[in-house]
């Protein structure tokens, strides 16, 4: 099966090593990252979101103007607009980067973030929102007839769009999340489900829960797979271990004192369920599989996508082809340098990645090939 890269769309130069050097949206930083993802072999660029940072449609829209062929992942929460708007926002995105949109529904982790835009429902109720929320975009963007809508969070009536997607029937859609409410929302309704970057083994138990919640869902089909990890690359093994130690010193001064890297995300005691995974995997031990590295997620409280692969480009390449091979064929990367990062892993890991897979693909193909065809046999009566 083919594999996929996605990187990051930032829209400044901040991250968890160094302060941001200019304003929150720098567009001439934002497109020139953008342009290093395109140029330098990645697929598509996640526009995240936050409370208070640059509404993440817009950045996008901009980039697409910009560039031709990078695609674009939208996160989206579903408590700052009502679906119907949301619908047409995304087809209206669709049509302007003629067919790249990928949708990101974000149900919300963290109680305090969410107030901040007004948002008091519980963490369950949030998934059942974002549920329904999901259902009603994708009848938007479908529907050439009005529908009307009365459901647990959401009632309206006659509603039509007069814009389409380009792609048909409909953009994809992603979802991500680490507890059994997750992977029941994302295992129904999901065409890629996400993971933030674990262990081998847990890994592979998460995919078979989100596996089994789409068999429980009644699907026929189950959700692609993404695995996001933060690669830090050296010439030598010894030379990214150095790094990454710097690395990990780096994070540590910006958190002197209990300082939180940013206002979404304490250091301590995450409410959200996939940062207490990552901090309860980092007090199991700090190496795991051939390059897992835990330290990362430990120094910044499991904050989102924090564990690293540490290595040369090989070694990180082979670890990724691990996970591969568990079923994941989006892998999600993001350095803390980005511009510079972004383009070492495109120039010297995902070469090494798309060849692998194209082998392990020849391969199997002409195993398919190879097995003896099985014949009806006529059985007289």
């Amino acid at each position: 099966m083919p594999v996929e890269f996605l990187g990051i769309g930032g829209t400044n130069d901040g991250s968890e090593t160094s302060p941001r050097s200019g304003a929150a949206f720098d567009k001439e930083y934002a497109l020139r990252l953008a342009r290093a993802h395109e140029e330098h072999g990645w697929d598509r660029v996640l526009f995240a979101y936050g409370s208070g940072s640059p509404e993440p449609a817009q950045v996008a829209a901009y980039i697409a103007t910009k560039l031709d062929r990078i695609q674009i992942l939208l996160a989206h929460r579903p408590n700052v607009s009502y679906p119907t708007f949301a619908a047409k926002t995304f087809a209206t995105l669709d049509q302007i980067s003629d067919g790249r949109l990928t949708v990101h529904f974000i149900t919300g982790g963290t109680d305090h973030e969410q107030r901040r835009e007004g948002d008091y429902l519980t963490k369950d109720q949030r998934y059942s929102r974002t549920r329904e929320y999901i259902g009603i975009v994708k009848k938007a963007w479908t529907s050439t007839e009005p529908f009307d809508h009365e459901g647990e969070h959401y009632r309206f009536a006659d509603f039509v769009s007069d814009v389409f997607p380009v792609q048909r029937p409909r953009p994809k859609v992603s979802f991500g999340g680490s507890s059994p409410a997750a992977y029941r929302a994302g295992g129904a309704e999901a065409d890629i489900f996400c993971l933030w970057g674990e262990p081998l083994a847990d890994t592979a138990a998460q995919i078979e829960s989100v596996r089994q919640a789409a068999k429980a869902a009644g699907r026929a089909d189950v959700p692609r797979f993404q695995v996001a990890f933060r690669p830090i690359l050296g010439a030598t093994e010894e030379a990214a271990w150095e790094k990454a130690e710097r690395t990990v010193a780096a994070i540590k001064a910006r958190t002197s004192g209990g300082k939180p890297l940013t206002r979404r995300h304490s250091l301590t005691n995450p409410e959200n369920t996939g940062s207490q995974r990552l901090l309860e995997i980092a007090a199991r031990g700090e190496r795991f599989d051939r390059a897992l590295w835990t330290a990362t997620a430990a120094a910044t409280g499991g904050a989102g996508n924090s564990n690293a692969l540490v290595g040369t480009p090989e070694t990180v390449a082979q670890a990724l082809l691990d996970y591969y091979d568990l079923g994941v064929d989006i892998l999600s990367a993001r350095g803390y340098r980005m511009i510079d990062d972004t383009i070492d892993f495109g120039r010297h890991v995902i070469p090494i990645v798309r060849e692998e897979v194209a082998k392990r693909d020849r391969e199997r193909a002409a195993a398919r090939q190879g097995e003896p065809r099985r014949e009806s046999i006529a059985v007289d009566g």
